[in-house]
């Protein structure tokens, strides 16, 4: 889940002019998702991140993903997706061919659709500590690495493989709700992308060669950031941050890309193709895209939250595939689709 952080951000507004220069600082050419990638078929995946990724990893008794009316449009009953139904991990495996991979909590039970790699992406967590006790992605891939050499797969194997990370902000709300000091909000998303950065590279380091990255998409946009306004407008000065971020990334990804003389890592261009579904210049359209289809009936409710006696404490609007966010953070099957869209004609 992504941060909710407009009227943070908005009560300290020297951050504006220094966001903008930093972000004008760091210009370079991003390395985008390339169709070379895309005509790749590699016969595995792996993936690292958070909720925009996370298929299941989540127990029941303590996620909101596995509670109705989560997984509405697919399969139909909650499956620890947040969201209606497909995320971004279900849409890319299936342009490479592929099953999703299954979650690492599943390892024991579906042993045997390893052949198809497997994803440790969990709900809540970012590529430092979080406000939830999950593995964040350095564990993720140390769990990535004991499986390597615990398993019959052998490392070369993953010359035929593919690799997501993808992180929508958690490290950010988790820094603000800590202790909200605005001032050193560059320095921290400066270590949040060098960390990840070295991520990154153990990644490499341990034999993937083809890494998709995904960059953050505008967080200022997301229902828990729009709700202020009455889901009508986004929240720029959020989105400003999530530029520095996506400049910085990119750097660190170019510098990965020359330390290994080649073009194992990508980057997914989630902002831009979020920013097309949202603008309506994408294949898909939205009503009234910043409207979430699953929120809480008044503040301190959420999508999928019930009382004592079991009574539903949330509005469900009649068709979820018409609304490109499921809830406060997370987009719908539909929304998933429109942005992947968006991704692969990039």
């Amino acid at each position: 889940m992504g941060p909710q952080i407009s009227v943070l951000i908005s009560s300290f507004p020297c951050l504006l002019p220094l966001l903008l220069s930093l972000i004008a600082g760091n210009h370079v050419e991003a390395s985008y998702m390339d169709r070379r990638v895309f005509a790749f078929r590699p016969t595995k995946m792996f993936v690292f991140g958070d909720s925009y990724a996370d298929t299941g990893n989540t127990w029941k008794n303590e996620s909101t993903a596995w509670k109705v009316p989560y997984g509405f449009t697919y399969p139909g009953k909650p499956s620890g997706r947040w969201s209606s139904g497909h995320i971004l991990t279900d849409y890319l495996a299936l342009s490479f061919g592929l099953k999703s991979p299954i979650p690492y909590q599943w390892r024991q039970a579906g042993a045997k659709y390893l052949k198809y790699g497997m994803n440790f992406a969990h709900g809540g967590t970012g590529v430092t500590e979080t406000l939830v006790a999950y593995p964040n992605m350095t564990a993720q891939i140390g769990l990535f690495e004991q499986l390597i050499k615990d398993s019959t797969f052998s490392s070369g194997g993953l010359n035929t493989s593919v690799t997501l990370v993808t992180l929508s902000g958690n490290d950010y709300s988790a820094y603000l709700a800590r202790d909200r000091s605005f001032a050193g909000l560059p320095a921290f998303i400066t270590s949040v992308v060098m960390q990840l950065k070295t991520n990154l590279r153990r990644i490499y380091d341990i034999g993937a060669r083809k890494v998709a990255v995904g960059e953050l998409q505008p967080l200022g946009c997301l229902p828990s950031n729009t709700a202020a306004n009455s889901f009508q407008q986004c929240n720029g000065t959020v989105n400003l941050l999530v530029g520095l971020h996506n400049q910085l990334l990119r750097q660190a990804v170019a510098d990965l890309n020359n330390q290994t003389s080649s073009s194992t890592f990508i980057i997914l261009d989630l902002y831009d193709s979020f920013m097309s579904v949202l603008n309506g210049t994408g294949d898909s359209k939205f009503e009234t895209p910043l409207t979430p289809c699953c929120s809480g009936v008044n503040s301190g409710f959420y999508c999928g939250s019930v009382d004592g006696n079991g009574t539903k404490m949330y509005t469900l609007c009649k068709d979820p595939e018409s609304r490109l966010f499921w809830d406060s953070n997370h987009p719908t099957q539909a929304g998933w689709r429109a942005v992947f869209s968006g991704l692969s004609a990039s």
